[in-house]
């Protein structure tokens, strides 16, 4: 085809404007029948040809004879006179192609090199061999246009630079960088095996509510969405946990829930209002026995999914080939803070002046267990690089957890941390019902719920633990972060494929 003169069809050379080049191609391929077939089929993928056939020397691809048929996406070009060489691009595999011009101009709509153009999507059949510089490649013998892409890639040495678009265009991000893709891909992985995991210790995958009358179960402010046929507000859960253990009321005895929960809240590397948590629950276990299960769980889905047991994350090399360490959140707050003294932490007036040394915003209600969690997420959380097991949390921040039978002010409770961040959290279950309620009751005392701090009393629940709950440990784990750490990424929106941002101004 000549671009000067049929400018009928396409635009001139020297139009910068590309999309409306491609657009005109389009045209051009549908005035002479084309329609987006669906009739190719490929008999292998590009994966696993690379994987069969990489080492194969050049003489034994040619003894062998090996007939492919592969699609994929265009994403190099290189032209030599008569003949191309392409990149075919499926998922983030990638294999070269020849092309001659002679099996070009026998295509109906393909007449010339140039009038393919990156990121369209073609199917070709050919024969497998090796260049000179003994890359795999396929020598084309049919090539199949199947659908023109209108816009053209980004740099395919660069990639998208731009980190916003690069969540805002998640499929471009996808095609042009290989690292993401991987991510992603792993993020699947770690999911599998998670399941696998949980099925293999006789664990029942179930589902509960996403929208609920009252939301409960974590210390958040969710998201208030209208019911028009009821003509009444529902919320958006900002955790599964109430409803689980109704179900362990009614007679499971080991469950989970891999769940999206809401949390109308801010926005940060580490926070995104929507994300992934997996909560599970198990009859006559301890918070102990939790702690086991989350060590072998996290251990066999790093080894599972990486073959390895030690990763890198930053700078930092996190090593899941030990026993993970367990100390109580006092003790981790005297070995990062030797200025402090143990008897501080039991002295509401010394714990008091060390937390405005610390710049602590302090409210008039808080007794000694707030301050020592405060003072450990100012101090400890972000040192805690090694999985680390911090036990024996103060009761008062520690709402839906069991008192421990030696000290009614410790709570059968961990937090699970990873390279400063904190990865879970699991309890032995308050089970008394009167207790249960005195907490909620003065939980809403102690808070002064207005608009922007809502706390929800679920009469229901508590109604729910009357008929009795039995001894039940519980964990909930943020999928999101862990996937962070496994990953290598510092930034929670690089391990979600579509993360909630601010909408463009227009």
């Amino acid at each position: 085809m000549n671009y000067q003169k049929d400018k009928n069809i396409f635009l001139t050379k020297e139009e910068p404007d590309q999309k409306k080049i491609r657009r005109k191609k389009l045209n051009f391929f549908r005035s002479k029948g084309f329609n987006f077939p669906n009739k190719f089929k490929p008999t292998i993928s590009i994966k696993k040809i690379i994987l069969n056939y990489k080492n194969l020397e050049n003489l034994k691809l040619k003894e062998q004879n090996i007939i492919v048929q592969v699609a994929g996406r265009i994403i190099k070009q290189r032209f030599m006179g008569k003949s191309t060489f392409i990149i075919l691009q499926e998922g983030n595999k990638e294999i070269q192609v020849y092309l001659t011009q002679e099996k070009i101009l026998s295509n109906k709509y393909i007449k010339k090199f140039k009038d393919l153009d990156l990121g369209d999507i073609i199917g070709i059949k050919g024969k497998l061999f090796k260049t000179k510089t003994k890359e795999l490649s396929i020598y084309c013998d049919n090539l199949k246009l199947l659908n023109k892409s209108l816009h053209p890639l980004p740099n395919k040495y660069h990639g998208l630079i731009d980190q916003e678009l690069r969540y805002r265009k998640r499929y471009l991000d996808l095609i042009s960088n290989k690292k993401i893709f991987t991510i992603f891909k792993n993020r699947s992985k770690i999911m599998i095996n998670i399941r696998r995991f949980m099925e293999k210790n006789n664990f029942l995958e179930v589902e509960t509510p996403m929208m609920q009358n009252l939301p409960g179960g974590a210390d958040a402010r969710p998201f208030i969405t209208h019911h028009n046929t009821l003509n009444m507000n529902m919320y958006l859960r900002i955790s599964p946990e109430l409803y689980l253990k109704k179900l362990i009321i009614g007679g499971f005895n080991r469950i989970f829930e891999i769940n999206k929960n809401f949390r109308n809240e801010g926005i940060s590397t580490r926070h995104n209002p929507e994300f992934t948590m997996m909560e599970l629950y198990s009859t006559y276990d301890t918070y102990k026995d939790m702690m086991k299960i989350l060590e072998k769980l996290i251990k066999k889905i790093v080894y599972k999914t990486f073959k390895e047991e030690i990763i890198n994350y930053g700078k930092n090399k996190i090593n899941f080939n030990v026993p993970f360490k367990k100390i109580s959140i006092k003790n981790a707050i005297l070995e990062h803070n030797p200025k402090i003294k143990y008897s501080d932490l039991e002295s509401l007036s010394k714990i008091k002046k060390i937390s405005k040394k610390l710049n602590i915003e302090i409210k008039e209600n808080w007794k000694i267990g707030k301050f020592i969690l405060e003072i450990f997420e100012k101090t400890v959380e972000k040192k805690i690089i090694q999985p680390t097991f911090i036990t024996e949390y103060p009761t008062e921040v520690s709402l839906l957890a069991r008192k421990t039978n030696f000290d009614e002010n410790i709570a059968e409770r961990f937090e699970f941390f990873i390279a400063g961040y904190e990865i879970a959290n699991g309890f032995s279950e308050l089970n008394d019902a009167e207790d249960q309620k005195k907490r909620f009751k003065n939980q809403i005392e102690e808070k002064n719920i207005d608009e922007s701090n809502m706390f929800f009393y679920d009469k229901d629940y508590i109604n729910a633990l009357e008929y009795g709950l039995p001894p039940t440990a519980g964990l909930g784990i943020g999928i999101d972060r862990l996937i962070m750490i496994l990953t290598n990424q510092n930034n929670i929106r690089d391990v979600i494929l579509f993360p909630i941002l601010k909408k463009i101004k227009k």
